[in-house]
């Protein structure tokens, strides 16, 4: 097996892990169906639930502050453990006085859930919590709520980078986080393939993944790493925009150069076309359309057969490693060319140009275009569409020839991955949010995540910053460290290894 395990950090990062969740959900096949494409052992768990039957649960776990669950309990129908029902009497014997908060009435999605009535209509107004639209029972190991910040606090608000960092050191200091909770799910696994992240960067949560991203690094070195990591795209004053800035600086500085995949996500995104159309205020709706992106572009990690999505991330030395996410949707063709598509399938070669794509509906890591942009590497995932062109070349056993072929040519590394299986959009989506036309609940995507040149310009812009607003003590460090990040994605650069080869 080759076990992906996969942590959520904040709440911005579980709405978006909530629809990942419940797409992994629809996936599943029963008795007398076709077998899924899916390979489910990448993402669950099997386990036994209380009463000795079998589970099938997600292999994560959820952090989040205090407040932040909704009515998401820790233990659920497949785990009710008595001993949580009647806690033992304490040290203390005297008289107790206690204090319970209002509970949270559960959402009318999830009692319809629970009774197997079908579900009403999910809107922006009904979803209170990321747990509202949740699909799927969680292991109770995978809650781990955070009691020293509350969601939403006025008095401690958690957005500073440093509280995240202190945070984790304090915890980690008193439970070993590692040993508590990721190694349970680590060793479970027959093959540990990779970590896979979703956090926010721009906040508090970015200094908690940091010091996370080094622990895991230093305990599973030879594990992939992927990062989403979230930034808040909506307008605010020009004091919060610089502490979000300066927080957006730190992250890239501590997390990219861990990571074997470090991808900025602008939530929302500041283009959209006519086709799409998304409420802004409402976590729900931007979460859930950076969830077709994101989704659709790690669908290989997850199909029959195993695809080595890691090494292709890697390009051709494995030093650009931040990625710009994009996606477009592509309506359903009119004649029955997609009608009968081919199995999945993938190349990667020494391509011409034209194969890399440069425009897409949405750009989920920058505001705006940049045509004079070069592309070092980049993976596209098409779902539900065919190549454009008619080559088929297979996957090539031994990327390093691709590799010093691209270097040749000059052109950049290409991988692209094509699979029938759509994207689809359920009853814990926005229904109103994609206009075009839509065939059996299922959408065409086109996804990329692509290394270019335009990161140079951004983390030069996260430089000026730092260059001005960051305490002296820090401020040489991370420029420094910027700035020799920023130098692998000018055009002209070249690694040590390159000299070598030579």
């Amino acid at each position: 097996m080759h076990e992906i395990l996969t942590l959520q950090l904040g709440q911005r990062a579980n709405y978006l892990a909530t629809h990942f969740w419940n797409i992994q959900e629809s996936y599943f096949t029963y008795s007398g169906q076709e077998e899924s494409p899916v390979d489910h052992d990448v993402h669950f768990r099997p386990g036994v639930g209380a009463d000795g039957g079998e589970t099938y649960t997600p292999r994560t776990l959820i952090y989040d502050l205090k407040g932040a669950f909704g009515t998401l309990r820790k233990n659920n129908a497949l785990y009710e453990l008595t001993e949580d029902l009647a806690p033992g009497q304490g040290l203390w014997d005297g008289k107790k006085v206690q204090q319970q908060l209002v509970p949270i009435p559960q959402s009318a999605y999830q009692k319809s859930l629970d009774t197997g009535i079908p579900a009403p209509q999910l809107s922006s107004e009904t979803v209170r919590f990321w747990s509202d639209y949740n699909r799927v029972f969680y292991h109770p190991r995978s809650i781990v709520q955070l009691n020293d910040y509350e969601l939403n606090s006025r008095i401690m608000p958690f957005e500073d980078w440093s509280l995240g960092e202190e945070l984790f050191n304090e915890l980690d200091k008193e439970h070993d986080l590692l040993d508590r909770d990721v190694r349970p799910f680590a060793e479970e696994c027959d093959q540990l393939r990779a970590l896979q992240i979703f956090t926010s960067s721009d906040d508090a949560w970015g200094g908690f993944t940091a010091r996370y991203v080094d622990r895991l690094v230093d305990e599973y070195g030879k594990k992939a790493v992927l990062v989403w990591a979230i930034e808040d795209g909506r307008r605010t004053h020009q004091n919060s925009r610089l502490k979000r800035e300066m927080n957006k600086a730190r992250s890239v500085y501590s997390i990219s150069p861990e990571a074997t995949m470090y991808t900025p996500i602008i939530d929302p995104p500041s283009r959209l076309p006519s086709t799409m159309h998304v409420n802004n205020n409402s976590e729900w709706y931007t979460s859930a359309l950076i969830s077709i992106a994101m989704e659709s572009i790690t669908l290989p990690t997850r199909l029959r057969p195993y695809q080595n999505f890691e090494s292709l991330l890697a390009g051709d030395d494995s030093i650009r490693r931040i990625y710009e996410l994009q996606a477009s949707l592509v309506p359903p063709a009119a004649d029955d060319k997609n009608a009968n598509p081919k199995p999945n399938q993938a190349e990667s070669s020494n391509p011409p140009s034209s194969r890399v794509k440069t425009e897409f509906d949405v750009d989920f890591t920058y505001d705006l275009r940049s045509d004079e942009s070069h592309v070092f590497n980049q993976l596209q995932v098409l779902r539900g569409v065919e190549p454009e062109d008619d080559e088929e070349e297979p996957l090539e056993a031994n990327l390093g020839m691709v590799r010093k072929m691209r270097l040749y040519n000059s052109e950049p590394m290409f991988h692209r991955f094509h699979t029938p299986l759509q994207y689809p959009l359920l009853d814990s989506f926005p229904n109103d949010m994609i206009s075009l036309p839509i065939t059996m609940n299922k959408i065409n995507v086109v996804a990329a995540l692509t290394a270019s040149s335009r990161t140079a310009a951004r983390i030069k812009g996260l430089e000026s910053v730092a260059g001005r607003v960051i305490a002296v003590d820090e401020r040489e460090n991370l420029v420094n460290g910027l700035g020799e990040i920023r130098e692998s994605y000018e055009t002209g650069w070249m690694s040590d290894s390159d000299f070598d080869d030579d």
